[in-house]
C-alpha cells in the first residue's frame, strides 16, 4: 500500500533558522541606547510611584487601626 502523496523533504532546522535570522532588522547602537535609557527611566519612575502608593496605604492603615 503506497502513499499517494508525494513526500517533500523538509528543510533542516538550522537552514530555516539562518533564513529567518537574515530577515531581522537590528537597531543601530544609538537607537538601542536611547531605548535602553527610556526603559530604565520608566522603570525607576514606576517603581518610585509604587513606593509612594505603598507608603500612603501603610500610613492609612496605621491611622485607621490606631484610632
Amino acid at each position: 500500500m503506497g502513499d499517494s502523496k508525494e513526500t517533500k523533504k523538509k528543510p533542516s532546522f538550522f537552514k530555516g533558522l539562518k533564513k529567518e535570522f537574515k530577515k531581522i532588522t537590528w537597531p543601530s547602537k544609538q537607537t538601542a541606547a536611547k531605548e535602553t535609557v527610556a526603559v530604565i527611566l520608566i522603570s525607576v519612575i514606576v517603581g518610585a510611584l509604587i513606593k509612594v502608593i505603598d507608603i500612603v496605604c501603610v500610613q492609612g492603615v496605621h491611622f485607621l487601626t490606631n484610632f
